[in-house]
């Protein structure tokens, strides 16, 4: 069985004992671990159909401690992918009786979307997402879930045990706080030649993006485009094949997709992927040949496909790694919110923050062309140097990400007497941490460069 709390924490060798489920194949549905987390899989302490009535069966009253064991009445590691790669979401299946949710109409609106006027868009979208802020599940505006049961799993084994220090690579280089990417994504002509001053805008404020450029159909990619993105430092990325929303609407046509993808990824050197709309079936990944995709969001409510990853941590779907965006994205915000104001992203970065996680961003340079929209996108900025320099947050590329989080899943922690040692690839600029259980929630505390303190 997968060490879950290891392969999260990078804990040391030894130290999770694996605890298999007892649960007997049965009925999948919703459960509560405790009274705050939500959970979607098998359990022996029973399940609802419905995440509002996951409050009816707590799996925490059913786990089982013998000795310094704790045996729970679900297999997490299937719950945490079941939330990961989304499987919930059958709940959040679009009702039928509504136009807007048949795929004719989804086909049609994609076939016109570039020639329709902005408040026809809006209207359309405005209609689809009626009734988002009463989803149950995941939590608006960022969900947590997969994050907390992962620290109630620990905290659960740590009172087992009576520790009350674990040691474990802390999940960002150097000890920084938390983490923050920028993206952009093109979708037409006007915005892949409104980037370079978007770029321009990033680097006066001292940051780099990434830019996902649309291979096919859309607008034409001049070789001078690349070369301009990369020349400022920028990472290039592929966005999608055509961005006509049906890269998943058939696994047979996905692979044909997918086969043509692999080929601009190799074409272009890129190492990362984002789908058009967020649209997303992370159950097909393995036909992919980038190292890292974009296309998984926290929370969904106000993206064509409904659902959330439920975490602020990137994480492994087979070779690929997930980087979840966790910030709502521009075009949601200014279009579909009618906010043109940072205080919702503030509200994010600051929850984001608070749990050590990835705090990740979604503009266009297509939808910053407007001078007010593109004032809000500079408060942005600003408060994000402010922030940058008062909480010591690592800003970086996806691919800075996507080769931190693959030498930190390959790190170990070596005892050495009384201290511990960071050992393997990128360990100069890792960091020692414990989870500290006492007498309030767990928390973390970060030890030397590299280096323990007596245990």
């Amino acid at each position: 069985m997968e060490h879950t709390l290891t392969s999260y924490y990078r804990l040391p060798e030894g130290w999770e004992q694996p605890t298999p489920s007892e649960s007997k194949v049965g009925e999948t549905g919703f459960f509560q671990f405790g009274s705050k987390i939500v959970c979607y899989g098998e359990s022996d302490s029973g399940v609802a159909a419905k995440a509002t009535s996951a409050k009816e069966f707590d799996a925490l009253k059913s786990v089982r401690r013998n000795g310094s064991a704790i045996q729970l009445p679900f297999n997490i590691s299937r719950v945490i992918a079941n939330l990961r790669l989304e499987h919930y979401v059958k709940e959040f299946a679009p009702a039928p009786n509504k136009l807007v949710n048949h795929a004719f109409v989804r086909e049609a609106y994609y076939s016109v979307r570039e020639v329709l006027p902005v408040l026809v868009r809006r209207y359309l979208q405005r209609s689809y997402f009626n009734g988002w802020r009463h989803l149950p599940f995941p939590k608006w505006p960022v969900d947590f879930t997969v994050d907390n049961l992962h620290e109630e799993y620990l905290r659960l084994l740590m009172a087992a045990r009576g520790v009350t220090k674990v040691p474990f690579i802390w999940f960002w280089p150097a000890g920084a706080s938390s983490a923050t990417i920028l993206t952009h994504d093109v979708e037409t002509a006007a915005g892949r030649d409104f980037a370079p001053n978007l770029m321009a805008l990033d680097t006066s404020h001292g940051f780099k993006a990434s830019v996902q450029v649309v291979p096919e159909k859309r607008y034409e990619v001049p070789d001078s485009f690349v070369q301009d993105i990369r020349s400022r430092g920028f990472e290039f990325n592929v966005h999608d094949l055509n961005h006509d929303g049906n890269l998943y609407r058939d696994h047979r046509e996905f692979l044909r997709r997918a086969q043509k993808i692999n080929s601009y990824v190799h074409k272009y050197r890129a190492r990362g992927f984002r789908s058009g709309a967020m649209y997303r079936n992370l159950d097909w990944y393995d036909a992919f040949e980038f190292s890292y995709d974009m296309s998984s969001p926290n929370v969904a409510h106000l993206e064509p496909q409904r659902g959330g990853c439920c975490t602020v941590m990137p994480y492994f779907v087979g070779k690929i790694l997930e980087i979840p965006l966790t910030t709502s994205q521009d075009y949601s915000v200014f279009q579909i919110l009618n906010d043109y104001s940072i205080e919702l992203w503030k509200e994010q970065i600051g929850l984001i923050h608070k749990r050590n996680g990835l705090i990740s961003f979604i503009s266009h340079p297509d939808y910053l062309i407007e001078t007010r929209a593109r004032r809000v996108y500079e408060q942005l900025l600003e408060y994000l140097r402010q922030i940058a320099e008062d909480e010591n947050i690592w800003f970086a590329l996806p691919g800075d990400v996507d080769t931190w989080w693959r030498q930190r899943s390959q790190m170990k922690l070596v005892a050495n007497g009384s201290d511990w040692v960071i050992e393997g690839a990128g360990a100069e600029r890792a960091r020692l941490a414990y989870a500290v259980l006492d007498k309030g929630p767990l928390h973390y505390e970060l030890a030397g460069v590299n280096e323990g303190v007596p245990s």
